[in-house]
């Protein structure tokens, strides 16, 4: 598996991903220019203080050698040692003060913008994803933008200064060679560690992707918790996130070793840059050419220079770690989604509230057609139920009428206006859903209902709950409807969630109403009770009620069997009965069940 995975990219694409990924970081850094600016400057004053010390060491060094040191060290030159520190330090910290907002507002607005990516990906996106491998993803992403930002300016332009400072004095002061020397020093540093690091790039990517999918299969697991313990597979869930992290074991060791050998090769480099720099000085010393001072000053540049492109190594391997980490985020921002607005489409407007199917087709996949041929017109204020077996394509029509995919045929107009060529958003403000899986969000009751609308009174929300029946769940709680519901609503029953669900429908207050299997998790007292409560809460609306149950639709204006994708039944519940075919079939069936007929 590793090495299958290891081998499915080349470096020639990996570095075209690394500098995509890149310059995708540009607009961070353009819209803050002024202030990276005034960064940038901070930062080449300090970095001019502090090649500075070791000159002003040399003097010291130089007075100290002289007959004049027996009177005394010019105070004005240890006065200016101490001054140059201090500058060296303020403007370090001048220029961290001046970034933090360009780092942090960067990240801030790379994870908003992603958070408002993925609600525009289509609902094909959110059926295929893995959870928990895009969490691991999108927190790597993140943090790489501060990584990247951060060493961009903390590291490598600094040390790209002091480089430029350091080789402008030993060519200036001391000739050609030192500066030479330094050179191929320098080169030969970059390059071995450039070279090292993308070789070991391949480890990293494959290190990402177990990483991911053992973060997946952990976090599936917990979603899945009840399942896991009806079926007593704990041990088989924790042997296969073992398996992965297996895996991802291997290549970290891997990965050390190459890393140690990276270590010893930079080492050694800077080892050999330094011995020969000193023996030159050593040699110019001897030759009287150079004082004592000269030979301290070098020694103290090559500490400054090198010191930090040591670290540069690291800085280097971190930057192109942080640019693959950023590679699946950048991915996924690039990825379009599936259902946009039409140029210039303007907003939905329902002053009856007529809907129409008009010979819809669809298919998910082109050798997989979910729907064909469907026509039928919801009138305004009219209810009409679609019904027939698992697997029919009734809750498609659902996900086709508020837009998560676009029909492959035909059209759906609402008052006669196409809804591809309205807005999504105002097509979703229009339509109030009781969808049959109510899931809510970990807070408390009366936020969970609220989300409706916002903006809702209180007085308003509590209204739509006593319409929902969910004035006597309120009632027992001890907190009421600051209740926490638990994450998905798990401290909730089946029914309270769908009580929940139908609130929120009535406080929308939407001119179109959908109900999927609205009353699926309700037994047959409480059932009543709710049907009460959508009629009333349908009045005057226009209707789609989806439905198993078809004693929940009895009262339809209309009622069309779905059977195979197509419409192969339509009437009055009285009239499919006497027309004894599907339906009649149907309601015999449920009707035999819930009186104990077997």
């Amino acid at each position: 598996m590793a090495h299958s995975l290891r081998h499915s990219e080349e470096p020639p694409e990996t570095n075209r991903r690394a500098l995509r990924n890149f310059w995708a970081l540009r607009h961070y850094l353009w819209d803050y220019r002024g202030r990276v600016a005034l960064a940038l400057g901070a930062l080449i004053l300090a970095k001019g203080a502090n090649v500075s010390v070791p000159l002003l060491l040399k003097e010291v060094v130089d007075a100290l050698d002289t007959e004049a040191a027996a009177i005394g060290v010019p105070l004005f030159l240890l006065a200016a040692y101490g001054a140059l520190r201090l500058a060296s330090s303020g403007f370090t910290e001048l220029r961290d003060v001046l970034f933090a907002r360009v780092r942090h507002r960067a990240m801030r607005r790379l994870t908003v913008r992603t958070l408002r990516h993925l609600h525009d990906l289509s609902l094909r996106f959110h059926l295929e994803r893995r959870t928990g491998a895009l969490s691991r993803d999108l927190e790597r992403g993140a943090s790489s933008l501060s990584t990247l930002l951060n060493f961009a300016v903390f590291s490598i332009l600094p040390v790209t200064v002091e480089l430029l400072l350091v080789a402008g004095i030993l060519v200036t002061q001391y000739g050609g060679w030192f500066a030479a020397v330094i050179l191929v020093a320098v080169v030969s540093f970059v390059g071995f560690t450039i070279a090292l690091s993308n070789w070991r790039m391949q480890d990293r990517v494959q290190a990402n992707h177990l990483e991911s999918e053992a973060n997946n299969q952990a976090v599936e697991s917990l979603i899945n918790y009840e399942t896991v313990k009806y079926f007593g597979n704990e041990d088989h869930e924790a042997a296969r996130t073992d398996a992965t992290l297996r895996d991802w074991e291997d290549m970290a060791v891997r990965a050390q070793g190459s890393l140690s050998l990276l270590n010893f090769g930079q080492g050694a480099i800077v080892a050999l840059g330094v011995t020969a720099v000193l023996v030159l000085a050593a040699q110019g010393v001897r030759a009287g050419d150079l004082s004592l001072g000269d030979l301290v000053a070098v020694n103290a540049l090559l500490l400054q220079l090198f010191l930090p492109l040591n670290f540069l190594g690291t800085v280097y391997r971190q930057v192109r770690y942080a640019l693959a980490d950023m590679d699946r985020l950048v991915g996924l921002l690039e990825r379009t989604p599936e259902v946009t607005d039409a140029p210039g489409a303007p907003p939905l407007e329902v002053p009856r509230g007529e809907v129409r199917f008009e010979q819809v087709d669809f298919a998910y996949e082109p050798e997989r057609s979910i729907l064909r041929d469907i026509d039928f017109t919801i009138p305004p204020g009219r209810k009409v139920a679609v019904v027939g077996p698992s697997g029919a394509g009734k809750s498609t029509l659902v996900r086709l009428l508020f837009r998560f995919f676009d029909v492959t045929g035909g059209r759906i107009a609402i008052d006669g206006q196409d809804i591809r060529e309205v807005t999504q958003a105002s097509l979703r403000e229009r339509i109030a859903i009781v969808p049959q899986d109510a899931v809510l969000f970990n807070d408390t009751l009366y936020y969970n209902i609220a989300y409706a609308r916002e903006g809702a009174t209180r007085e308003e929300v509590e209204a739509a709950a006593r319409v929902a029946h969910l004035d006597g769940l309120v009632a027992d709680l001890p907190q009421g409807f600051e209740t926490l519901v638990g994450e998905r609503g798990l401290k909730l029953s089946g029914g309270e969630k769908q009580r929940v669900a139908i609130a929120r429908a009535v406080l929308k207050g939407s001119p179109i109403l959908v109900f999927d299997e609205a009353t699926s998790s309700l037994d047959s007292r409480a059932e009543q009770g709710i049907l009460a409560a959508l009629r009333e809460a349908a009045a005057n609306r226009t209707t789609l009620a989806i439905a198993h149950r078809l004693s929940t639709v009895v009262d339809a204006d209309r009622i069309l069997v779905l059977e195979g994708g197509t419409v192969v039944e339509s009437g009055s519940h009285r009239e499919l009965l006497d027309h004894g075919g599907v339906y009649a079939r149907l309601w015999r069936l449920q009707q035999e069940e819930g009186s104990g007929v077997r």
